[in-house]
Formats: structure tokens, sequence, C-alpha cells
């Protein structure tokens, strides 16, 4: 607020001057020139005289000087070979924009950024970086959600899903520090997941996510996918998974959107959406944006080879309209029960298999450095 009063204040002094310039040239008299002289040094009097930031302070309050801003870097050492190398570069990218020594803090099998994140916000860092995969990335943001913290993504898993929706940098570390440390505030939408192993828990775990959760076979795909392949091939890993469970049977889904009537469905699998992108640049739900306050999900429902290639000539066509074999969903709320267990994915992250499940959006609740 105080610099855009400072604006205004130029603005006014500029227009004041320029006014009073006029009338110096308009004027005859030494008499007017002197009421000119005198409001012109009304005018510098009166831009010296702004006063200083704390005079706006309520009566009392103690005064404290503006903090360093620093970064917390919460690290998935098990994505780095050379882990120091990486923590230097940072550091000194760090340095070179200002900021002061980074705060690092390495994930555990046990705690996988939750409470490294609640750590960060205790010493009142400006930013907090996951760098990792996007479970790291999901693990911060569920702790995120709700402050007024921002999130800023550095590359450092397979997927980098979150990333690559916001046009982010993935593939470099520098460029997406830049963005973390430099880049403006914005808020997306989250996922809120319940997942229920039984169809019967009365409290049935609770998640989020911030790009997409699915059911049956691409979960699949992200068990299938050995943590060896990702490291050597990238995302070609889950291609070669998929292959190997083309041939899965169909299950049936009861599904309810909002305040819709609840439609049955024979499937392979659902795919709820914050976001539409997947990896490899495919996109999957064509009208899906991180910012607009609604979840997209779309039920594929192939049979076999034949099924699955129209299914793909849908998804590479970017096709929408509804089909036997592709069917799209919007909503702020979405219900799914499953006739058998199924596999379940957060952001490309396997939790197990569920009977239930009940998503909703959480609109603008997280913020994101871009």
């Amino acid at each position: 607020m105080l610099k855009d009063n400072a604006g205004w204040i130029a603005v006014l002094a500029i227009l004041l001057v320029l006014l009073l310039a006029g009338a110096v040239t308009a004027a005859s008299s030494r008499g007017a020139r002197a009421r000119v002289d005198q409001a012109l040094q009304a005018t510098r009097r009166f831009a010296r005289r702004r006063p200083h930031r704390q005079h706006f302070r309520p009566e009392g309050a103690e005064v404290a000087e503006d903090k360093p801003r620093r970064a917390a870097i919460i690290i998935n050492p098990t994505k780095f070979e050379d882990q120091s190398a990486v923590r230097r570069k940072i550091a000194k990218g760090c340095a070179d924009a200002g900021w002061a020594e980074p705060l690092f803090i390495e994930t555990t099998a046990e705690d996988t950024g939750e409470g490294q994140t609640r750590q960060a916000l205790e010493e009142g860092v400006t930013v907090v970086c996951p760098l990792g995969g996007d479970g790291t990335v999901r693990a911060v943001a569920s702790v995120l959600v709700g402050t007024e913290t921002p999130l800023g993504l550095l590359p450092g898993g397979t997927g980098n899903l979150l990333a690559r929706n916001l046009d982010l940098p993935v593939d470099d570390l520098s460029e997406a520090l830049k963005v973390a440390l430099t880049g403006q505030n914005k808020r997306v939408d989250v996922g809120r997941i319940r997942v229920d192993a039984s169809g019967e828990h009365e409290r049935p775990a609770e998640h989020v996510f911030l790009v997409m959760a699915g059911l049956g076979f691409d979960a699949a795909i992200m068990a299938g996918a050995p943590e060896a392949l990702k490291a050597r091939v990238g995302w070609l890993a889950y291609g070669v998974a998929g292959v190997r469970n083309l041939r899965g049977a169909q299950f049936k889904v009861r599904l309810k959107v909002d305040d819709e009537l609840e439609i049955s469905r024979r499937v392979r699998t659902v795919v709820v959406g914050n976001c539409g992108k997947l990896t490899g640049g495919l996109v999957l739900m064509p009208k899906a944006e991180v910012d607009d306050g609604w979840l997209d999900a779309v039920t594929l429902s192939p049979k076999g080879i034949v099924g699955w290639l129209a299914v793909a000539a849908r998804v590479l066509t970017r096709t929408r309209k509804g089909h036997e074999r592709v069917d799209h969903l919007r909503g702020r709320e979405l219900s799914i029960r499953s006739d058998r267990p199924e596999e379940v994915q957060l952001d490309g992250d396997t939790i197990g298999k569920a009977l239930a499940l009940g998503i909703r959006v959480e609109p603008g609740a997280l913020v994101v450095r871009v």
C-alpha cells in the first residue's frame, strides 16, 4: 500500500510541476512567478516529507527491521547422486539474488516432507521449495495449503507434473530457482480426496493432490514403473508399465458429480484432474485449468487393443465430447464407488487399493511462485 501511495504522490507531484510550469510561461508579472516558485517549493517539501512506513504501524507496536529473505529447500536425498553439488548451486543462486543462506532439510522414509515443511514455517522462511519428485511436492503442499507462504517448484523428479502444467522450468534447476525466488505469487486450486479402502470406513483417510488422482489402470501404471527404470529413461518408464497392463479387465463404478444423478460405467480407469497435462506433453483433459475452481474427470473404457487405439486417438486429438470409450465430466465434488478394490494414485504416487473415493476442490487454497 505504501508503494502504491508513493506512486500516486509522485504522479500528482509531476502533474503539479507541469501545471505550474505552464503557469510560469503564461505569467507576465514578477508576482505571478514568485507565487509559482512558492508552489514548486511547497511541492518539493511535500515530496520530501513523506512519512516513513513505520509511521503507519499501530501505536505501541514493536518496530522491527525487515528480515532477510530466506528459502527452505526440502530435499528428497534419494533423487540425487551428488547432493552437495546441488546444494552449492542453490546456495549460489540465493546469494546472487540477494537472499540469505537457504535452509536445507532432508526428507526421510518416515516423513516425506510434511514435518520438514512445518519446521520451515516455524523458521519463518519466505518460500518453501520441494526438491524431489511429485510426491515430495504433494507432501510439502499439503502443509502450505491455507497459508500465505508460497511454494517454489524445483525440478527433481520424473514427472514434475505441476511445474509442467504451470509452464515452469523442468530441466534447468538454476532457472527454476530464479522463478522461485523472484517470480510472482499465483493462487491455485487443490484437490481433497477421501480414500476408503473397504467402502465402509466411517473415517476414511484424507489426502491432497495438485494435478490428478486416478483409480484403476493409470494407478497400476504408476505402481508398475520401477524406480530404476524411471531413473534411466524418465517418464518413458510409465509407457513400459502401460504396455504391461493393457490387457486388464474392466470394472464397474458408480459416479456422482455434485447434485446430479448417479451414473454407472464399466471402465478401465477413472482420472480426476485439477490440471490436464501429463508427462510427455499429452493433454488428457483439455478444459482443465489449475485455477478455475473446478475438477475435471475422464473415464476410459477401452475393449482390447483396438479400443485402446481409439482412446489414444481421442486423447491425442483432444476430443472432449462424450463417447462410449472416453467420457468427460466436470464438477466441484465427485464420488466414485467401485465394485472391487482398485489401485489409487495421487500425482503419480500410488497409495494402495480402495473401493470408494470422495473428491472435492478447494479453490485458490495454495500459493505458488510462477
